[in-house]
């Protein structure tokens, strides 16, 4: 990785679930490595521009499939989600890992890290299942599902999905050895699925809970512990729309976290973007984008998507 320079940026891009599966494609592991070979083109520009750079992903529909897989095969012996999410973690990082050394070469040191993120045991969100995993049903069939399995499903458009409690992040146990492996010109990959979820025990152990993290709202805790200058969300939207949906839609460019206060966007998708790119210009006075994947090095010269900073 090219050493840190003036033009340089350290940047965290966080990659959204169409990076691995694209709504309507099927669940292989051909598909998901083509998407993430078109991923890592992507952040190869990055890196090719001379920055730094952390990767983070989702993992909506894996952990999905996975918990699919397991109560089918005997619903009383499944794992918790916090392993779910351990597993997706080593499955998705090991195709970003692969495909990022196809498309950077040996010069590049690229490593893939398991992420523990720790959460209150107390957050209400325990109560209040929103987060959306694994594949949409039709009504009827989630409502069986739910019955059969104890799933809380909600309503996904025109289709439903199961939901789970996705409690805030509150720091990153793993912090250290993050910074460890940048301080060696790493690429990391990490907190992926917004990292396996856990709680810490009166005497300072901790142990996995049935949640799963918003990644975008991790990502922007790493950035923000890691002095990050920029922190990138990378979807299949082209850029932040006011009035979303209407004949009144625009597109906007550069904006501020007090503008894009004053508007509301939908909490199950662009949401938690917004609310996490706000988060981290107001912390820190750097700079974050949304958009496009494939537009990831333009959002962040400002020429495509959304660029969020403290001031115009």
């Amino acid at each position: 990785m090219t050493a840190k320079g003036a033009e340089s940026k350290r940047i965290v891009a966080a990659l959204g679930g169409n990076a691995l599966l694209r709504r309507g494609e099927p669940a292989s592991a051909e598909a998901q490595r083509d998407n993430v070979r078109h991923a890592a083109a992507a952040l190869a520009r990055l890196v090719a521009a001379g920055h730094e750079l952390v990767v983070t992903h989702g993992n909506g529909p894996q952990i999905g499939l996975l918990a699919l897989q397991g109560s089918a095969y005997d619903a009383e012996l499944a794992y918790p989600l916090d392993i779910l999410g351990a597993e997706t973690e080593g499955m998705i990082g090991y195709l970003i890992e692969q495909e990022l050394e196809n498309a950077l070469g040996a010069n590049h040191k690229v490593a893939t890290l398991l992420t523990q993120t720790e959460v209150d045991p107390h957050d209400p969100a325990f109560g209040n299942p929103t987060k959306p995993v694994g594949p949409i049903y039709e009504e009827a069939e989630a409502r069986r599902l739910a019955a059969q399995r104890g799933w809380t499903v909600k309503p996904d458009g025109a289709s439903f999905r199961r939901v789970v409690p996705s409690p805030a992040p509150l720091r990153i146990p793993d912090m250290e050895i993050i910074k460890l492996l940048l301080d060696h010109q790493v690429i990391v990959i990490c907190a992926g699925g917004g990292g396996v979820p856990v709680v810490r025990r009166p005497n300072g152990a901790m142990i996995g809970v049935e949640a799963v993290i918003d990644k975008d709202a991790t990502s922007a805790l790493l950035a923000e512990a890691i002095g990050a200058d920029a922190l990138l969300l990378l979807t299949d939207v082209d850029a932040v729309y006011r009035d979303w949906g209407t004949p009144q839609q625009v597109a906007i460019a550069k904006t501020t976290p007090a503008d894009l206060g004053a508007h509301s966007f939908a909490g199950g998708s662009m949401g938690p973007k917004v609310a996490a790119a706000c988060r981290f210009v107001e912390r820190t006075g750097g700079v974050a984008g949304i958009g496009r994947l494939e537009d990831a090095l333009a959002i962040l010269d400002a020429r495509a998507g959304t660029l969020v900073a403290k001031a115009l």
